[in-house]
């Protein structure tokens, strides 16, 4: 007999393709668009091992991030609670802002407004930016409004449209040209695959998968997904699905850049995939240009709003999800018309602290399942997640000239320090001491019981409640 509790497969195969779609819109932003096409133009010869290491941190690590969440729960408070309760909502709330009304959500704006709109109409100036992000942000408030429907209007209409706009932009600038690729610039030369790869961990997308994580589990569960496994692995295989084209949509973007002549001469990716848009298509050329920029930051902004608002709305149940909405739409808006260095100035800070303690706490948590017969992780996380924000903190102190002539020596003395990989070190220590001190005390399974234990005491007062 038919269940009524779960999407049947054929129609939960069709609603995890959709997702898929929706999860890869949300991270392909208007940023997503400049760091490939200079990794391709900058790595020359050696364009291989560096689209390689690109892809390593700037695809398969937010996929991951995707996945751990499905695994501890449905949002990143659940995945941070491992920290610590303090540490869950501190870290998810500084997140959520951080890549949401603070930073991603009014880059969103600028960006359409610098990169497509200006060079599209002319328009530019107080007036016509208010005017764009009024609208912009009018639009993404109203796409938002249902979050339910936000698979739908995602994954069936925009991104499709989206992806059709590159594929021909990637098909038609990719074969104008033959390719000819040049010199490696210097940073490529010795270790292409390396700077490849902090190029991909510079899109800061693995917070952002984070922060999307919550979208694709409540968009599944509100499509009839209600078994947890089945979530998990229909969030697994939407996660593979869209890594898989963005990974295919960044290959072409920097396969286009060797095909250009002079490759080298751009400063930005933008202004290289307009110039290869204009010479492939003619005048129509900038207008699919921006189209395609419009749709990704608009794909983005309506993910950001929606999945922001989704966890303040649970964090504060006072307050539900349109309040928010309409709080962080606004709050965009206002910085949005700031300009595109406003934002950056204000946002940078946080997320290069976010990062550390945001990748530890992925790879920790697609660890613990495979090891959990042996030990269950409660200082193991502990440990290495607050060295990890720790040492993060003294590096953004550092940074901003703070303590600098102090701080430095101090925090040059681990590995990987001058490329931002300083904490990785005293991080492993940490999380090394803190599973044998778990083997020892059995501090995990005791927490793990205590949990439990706990969780069936309220059962009775919440059908009391009911």
């Amino acid at each position: 007999m038919a269940t009524t509790t779960n999407a049947a497969p054929p129609k939960r195969a069709i609603t995890i393709i959709i997702a898929s779609l929706m999860l890869f819109s949300m991270f392909f932003g208007a940023g997503n668009l400049i760091f490939p096409p200079m990794v391709g133009a900058s790595s020359g010869t050696n364009f291989w091992p560096a689209i390689l290491g690109f892809l390593a941190a700037g695809v398969i690590l937010p996929a991951l991030a995707v996945v751990a969440v499905a695994i501890s729960g449905q949002s990143v408070r659940d995945i941070g609670n491992h920290g610590g309760k303090i540490f869950g909502v501190v870290f998810s709330v500084i997140a959520y802002l951080a890549i949401g009304a603070f930073y991603a959500l009014p880059r969103t704006g600028a960006v359409s407004m610098e990169t497509a709109i200006t060079p599209l109409l002319g328009w530019e100036g107080a007036f016509p930016n208010a005017a764009y992000n009024l609208v912009f942000f009018g639009i993404t408030l109203l796409l938002s409004w249902r979050p339910n429907s936000i698979i739908d209007i995602l994954g069936r209409f925009l991104t499709p449209a989206l992806v059709i706009l590159l594929i021909a932009l990637i098909t038609l600038a990719a074969f104008a040209n033959p390719r000819s690729p040049g010199a490696p610039t210097e940073d490529y030369v010795s270790s292409p695959m390396v700077t490849g790869l902090f190029e991909g961990y510079n899109t800061m997308d693995a917070i952002a998968g984070l922060a999307f994580s919550i979208v694709i589990v409540s968009s599944l569960r509100a499509k009839g997904f209600s078994d947890k496994r089945h979530r998990v692995n229909g969030t697994i295989t939407a996660a593979v699905i869209a890594g898989s084209i963005l990974a295919l949509i960044y290959l072409g973007l920097a396969w286009i850049a060797q095909t250009m002549p002079d490759n080298q001469s751009y400063e930005s990716g933008t202004y290289l995939l307009a110039d290869a848009a204009n010479a492939t298509m003619g005048t129509i050329g900038q207008s699919v240009f921006s189209a395609i920029v419009i749709l990704a930051c608009l794909t983005t902004s309506v993910g950001l709003v929606t999945s922001t608002s989704e966890f303040f709305s649970l964090l504060v149940p006072k307050l539900n999800y349109h309040f928010w909405a309409v709080l962080f739409s606004v709050v965009s808006f206002a910085l949005a018309v700031q300009g595109l260095d406003t934002v950056l100035s204000i946002a940078v800070p946080f997320i290069t602290f976010l990062y550390p303690p945001a990748i530890a706490l992925i790879f920790l948590a697609l660890i613990q399942p495979l090891v959990k017969k042996a030990v269950v992780f409660y200082w193991g996380y502990r440990l290495a997640l607050w060295m990890s924000v720790l040492w993060s903190a003294l590096t953004v102190i550092s940074d901003q000239g703070w303590g600098t002539s102090f701080l430095s020596p101090i925090l040059e003395l681990s590995p990987g320090q001058d490329v931002g990989l300083g904490w990785f070190t005293p991080a492993l220590i940490c999380c090394i001491i803190g599973v044998v001190i778990d083997v020892v005390t059995k501090a995990g399974e005791k927490h793990e019981a205590a949990k439990l234990e706990s969780a069936q005491e309220d059962l009775p007062a919440q059908a009391t409640a009911q």
